[in-house]
């Protein structure tokens, strides 16, 4: 790498030669749970007199401070002295306490001989590739959701789902208004009156019950501060959807109203977050009971209760999530990958971010809560999912790009088989002490299905001897659940959870007891599993098991990540394995489309400890001594996590995991970047990453106002009881206007009335444009030649940006082999022992003659037309999606893709490594991002280095400015366009339109020089040795 880059080049700046060296000590101490809050004590302390103590803070001891580091001079002793125990004691603490929870995937290679691992299938997963199935892809929600809506209709015995969030009022077709029926709890409760089996697996989201404790010991550490510690606990589940999504998530209203609508709907929520409350309150509260005002004596608290506050016992899994998409009918058909079943999800290719319809609220296609933008108002009030806040007239939403799968064949079993341990783990655990009669175990029943064998899902009491598969002709579907419960040991398992008990949680249990019941109810899952996989090797040896015995098809593999606390199994991490081990092996090219990219490149990247980022290099370096082609092409979001103002507190671990993506990137020192430049190759020539952004036009034009001023009712009231209406039933409450139906709704009545006087308006009235995001589409209207008559809004300030957010947990190699599922690039998802994941390899043998560099090459049809549609939505060569107008990609599988081979826009990205493709895919992204920058100001952003130019460019156009009375309204509002750099007037417009008319599709290119000259995370909430991994 030159250290002498051309003058006028900054590209050498993205892998770090900039940053390395220029990094001054800190001058606000060391980071930390313990350190930023201590700082906003000081807050509080600064030229207080010894006699000013603001409410019950601690005062500064006499003398000098020896809790003081680097740059903290100011700290409180007793607060320096707390801050500077946790931080020394912490790292060896952690190391102590953790050795051994902390297996993973740690090492370079694909393969882990961590003892722990007792599978002898590729990638040591649970499950053997399997033979003879189907597969369909489904790029983003539209599609994907109409075919699960075609599946839970035809619906006739079981319906298995594992979600991380589940909305019960998502619509999965739309208009809503004219698809009432294909809500989910309409679909679900109409399939249980048909007597369908209807089990559901969803998150438990964090609990605050730990920072909103009573408890006269908890109250007390308020007087030291160390009641702040465990608040900023809330404030990162509140700010943070890594650690867990937001509070208003409420999987307790998505268990509650799907159950209360039929008795065949059971919902499990796992996990409980909270120890036992024997553990809570002996290693916990009672070690801080009689606990002195001393650094000294804090350091000496027992481990269990340094553990508990920040989550780490045994029986504590506060921060880790069930993140699973999968769906499973009649155990013959699966759906899965990044899509959950929730708010939020639902989507076209072209990604409209406008709603607003003058001319007709019917056309509405995003009701009440479906409508976000998180980067603007997270979702709330989700109980009453149609308290919506966001005024459609001038915000728009964020557009979600995903992709997902359906499956048959005999693949399915190992998903079924994943549910069920999952099921029946959970019901061990926490269910079964209930004797609710809604609730109990699943097994699996080899049954003919097709001329093949399968299993299909049963309800049974538990079995006398669990390893016995028992005979699906002797037992009725539906078996009569327990009379009472026993555990391994045969003792009754009757005591609870939690703080006082109650319907959520197991509680009461001697700690002690309980570990070993769980340590060998874990080993004996696991023979359980070994057990089925030899029944099933029975079947494939004697002849009957037709997965083996078909001819053709397509061979896929299930891979997972899953641990004790998620699945009562050793360590799993075979989704890491497979990512490695096909990185490795790649021969021309990778493509990767995911919502993270947290990765290691060695073992001085530390905190983070998966080495997918290491197959990455080796493989570069490879390439590059053997003078071949080979690119990698990453696509991720432009902002990991959803925040407003980066600057904010809310964005605190937002920006905490920024820093550790570029750290994985292009900064830090030992990036992926920074690792193969050291070696003398350019980097930018083998791998290069990517965002994605839209535009629109919210139509607030003179066809709202006509038909506002005709009817005498404000659209935003009129839109409420709409939203109202179409969501109304079984318990939502939506915005209490009072509309349970289209036809009593007086307000809505009266709108519809007049906006169906007020005539097209040039397409404006007739709902023709009411969205423009078909512009940088495929075959779509020039923005140059729409029309536009100035109403509420006047056409420039009409005009809306967003980052599309990338969902995705997708890879593609050599257009040949996919991985497609739930599992992020980062350590949560990939080793295994924290959150818990699904994911499935395909490697279609069906050929696709293809070209790799301009030779031939064989591809896989499967892998290829998915790759390819990918990046041509990306590029805006595939025309926008007609909603109404389902296609064969609506469908379940039985119908095929559909996918235009050959036409002239399927050539110009056939060859990945052509020049011809290359050249436009690069010249998008250049065009598109400086169209973008000039005409909205988005952030992040390669012009923004330091928080000096992130005000120049950002916060003075869209942020308050000034003080209290002193305080001015931002200039624009959030997303619009920034008319300062344009000229006043119609010209302006013109000057505008005619660098939108530039922006093809939604790719732009990744800002990897966007705040290089700072350390992001370092202004707020950030890393310590206890939390530093729930951001990796």
């Amino acid at each position: 790498m030159s250290s002498n880059p051309p003058a006028g080049n900054d590209e050498h700046l993205a892998y770090g030669e900039y940053h390395e060296g220029n990094q001054g000590p800190s001058d606000t101490g060391e980071r930390g749970i313990i350190g930023d809050t201590l700082r906003r004590v000081q807050k509080y302390q600064a030229g207080a007199g010894q006699g000013n103590n603001s409410g019950n803070l601690p005062q500064p001891t006499n003398g000098t401070d020896d809790g003081t580091s680097q740059g903290d001079s100011n700290r409180p002793g007793l607060l320096g002295q707390l801050h500077n125990t946790v931080h020394d004691f912490g790292t060896s603490l952690v190391n102590k306490f953790t050795a051994e929870a902390k297996h993973s995937h740690t090492h370079f290679g694909d393969q882990c001989d961590h003892g722990t691992h007792n599978s002898n299938h590729r990638y040591q997963s649970f499950a053997p590739q399997q033979s003879g199935n189907d597969a369909k892809w489904y790029v983003d929600g539209c599609g994907y959701m109409w075919a699960v809506s075609r599946a839970l209709e035809e619906a006739s015995e079981s319906i298995w789902i594992l979600d991380w969030w589940l909305s019960p009022e998502l619509y999965l077709r739309r208009p809503p208004s004219k698809f009432e029926n294909y809500r989910v709890d309409r679909l679900l409760r109409a399939a249980a009156e048909r007597g369908v089996k209807v089990n559901i697996i969803v998150y438990k989201e964090v609990t605050q019950a730990l920072t909103q404790s009573t408890h006269p010991a908890i109250s007390a550490m308020s007087s030291m501060g160390l009641a702040a510690t465990l608040m900023s606990l809330e404030e990162l589940e509140a700010t943070n959807p890594l650690i867990a999504p937001p509070v208003a998530v409420s999987s307790s209203h998505t268990k509650h109203a799907l159950e209360d609508l039929h008795q065949n709907i059971s919902v499990f929520r796992h996990p409980d977050h909270l120890p036992d409350a024997q553990t809570l309150q002996s290693s916990f509260v009672s070690s801080f009971q009689n606990l002195s005002l001393s650094a000294s004596s804090f350091s000496n608290l027992p481990l269990d209760a340094l553990k508990a506050i920040y989550g780490m016992n045994d029986d504590v899994v506060l921060y880790w999530a069930h993140h699973e998409k999968l769906l499973l009918v009649d155990g013959k058909i699966a759906f899965m990958g990044g899509l959950d079943l929730c708010y939020g999800r639902w989507d076209t290719y072209q990604h409209p971010i406008a709603d607003a319809h003058p001319g007709d609220l019917d056309d509405i296609v995003f009701p009440g809560q479906d409508f976000n933008n998180a980067r603007v108002m997270d979702f709330d009030d989700v109980v009453n999912f149609q308290n919506n806040k966001l005024d459609r007239t001038t915000s728009s939403r964020m557009g979600w790009s995903d992709v997902a799968l359906c499956l048959k064949g005999p693949v399915v079993q190992d998903l079924r088989s994943h549910f069920v341990n999952r099921w029946n783990y959970i019901y061990d655990d926490k269910y079964e002490v209930r004797k609710d009669t809604r609730y109990s175990r699943l097994s699996l029943a080899p049954v003919s299905l097709g001329g093949g064998l399968n299993n299909t899902p049963h309800q049974q009491s538990r079995p006398k001897n669990p390893i016995s598969t028992p005979d699906s002709s002797q037992q009725p579907y539906f078996e009569p659940p327990p009379q009472q419960s026993r555990d391994l040991e045969g003792e009754r398992n009757d005591q609870q959870r939690g703080f006082g008990g109650g319907s959520e949680h197991q509680a009461g249990r001697n700690d002690e007891g309980r570990g070993f019941r769980h340590d060998l109810r874990g080993v004996l899952s696991e023979g359980i599993h070994r057990a089925q996989a030899m029944y099933h090797e029975a079947y494939d040896n004697s002849g009957h098991n037709q997965a083996h015995l078909q001819e053709g098809g397509i061979p896929c593999q299930i891979v997972r990540s899953c641990a004790n606390w998620s699945h009562g199994v050793p360590n799993e991490h075979s989704v890491a394995n497979s990512y490695i081990s096909i990185i490795q092996q790649s021969q021309h090219f990778i493509y990767i489309e995911n919502q993270f990219f947290i990765t290691a490149t060695s073992d001085a990247q530390k905190p983070i400890r998966n080495k997918i980022g290491a197959a990455i290099v080796e493989r570069i370096l490879r390439a590059a001594r053997e003078g071949k082609k080979y690119k990698v092409i990453v696509v991720m979001p432009a902002v990991p996590a959803f925040a407003g103002n980066l600057k904010d507190d809310s964005a605190l671990g937002t920006r905490a995991i920024m820093e550790f993506q570029y750290n994985s990137i292009n900064r830090g020192g030992h990036s992926i970047l920074e690792t193969i430049a050291k070696e003398g190759v350019d980097p930018q020539e083998y791998i290069r990453f990517y965002n994605l952004r839209n535009y629109d036009r919210i139509n607030a034009s003179a066809a709202l106002a006509e038909a506002q001023e005709k009817s005498g009712v404000d659209y935003n009231e009129a839109r409420r009881q709409h939203d109202d209406a179409v969501g109304a039933g079984y318990g939502g409450q939506g915005e209490e206007t009072g509309a349970r139906n289209l036809d009593e709704s007086r307000k809505y009545q009266d709108y519809q009335q007049a906006a169906h006087q007020i005539g097209d308006h040039h397409g404006l009235g007739g709902g023709r444009w009411d969205s423009v995001s078909e512009c940088y589409m495929l075959n779509g209207e020039d923005i140059r030649n729409l029309p536009w008559e100035n109403g509420i809004l006047d056409e420039m300030d009409a005009f809306v940006c967003e980052e599309l957010y990338v969902h995705s947990k997708l890879l593609i190699a050599d257009d040949r082999i996919v991985i497609c599922g739930s599992a992020n690039l980062n350590d949560r998802s990939q080793l295994g022992g924290h959150d818990s994941e699904i994911a499935v390899i395909i490697e279609d043998p069906t050929p696709l003659d293809s070209k790799m560099d301009g030779q031939p090459w064989r591809a896989s049809k499967f892998a290829a037309t998915l790759r390819r549609h990918v990046f041509r939505k990306h590029l805006g060569l595939i025309p926008a999606q007609d909603m109404q107008r389902p296609d064969q990609n609506f469908e379940p599988l039985g119908v095929p893709n559909l996918y235009d081979l050959g036409s002239a826009e399927d050539e110009a990205v056939a060859d990945p490594l052509s020049s011809q493709f290359l050249g436009l895919w690069n010249t998008r992204a250049r065009t598109n991002t400086e169209a973008f920058g000039r005409i909205f100001h988005p952030v992040p952003h390669d012009g923004v280095k330091n928080w000096k130019d992130y005000t120049d460019f950002f916060e003075k156009y869209f942020q308050e400015q000034g003080e209290g009375e002193e305080k001015k309204p931002a200039k624009y509002k959030w997303g619009h366009v920034v008319a300062d750099e344009f000229s006043p007037g119609d010209e302006g417009v013109k000057e505008m339109k005619e660098i939108l008319s530039t922006i093809r599709g939604t790719l732009v290119e990744m800002p990897l020089l966007f705040l290089i000259e700072e350390d992001i995370a370092k202004e707020g909430l950030s890393l310590n040795a206890f939390t530093e991994e729930l951001y990796t």
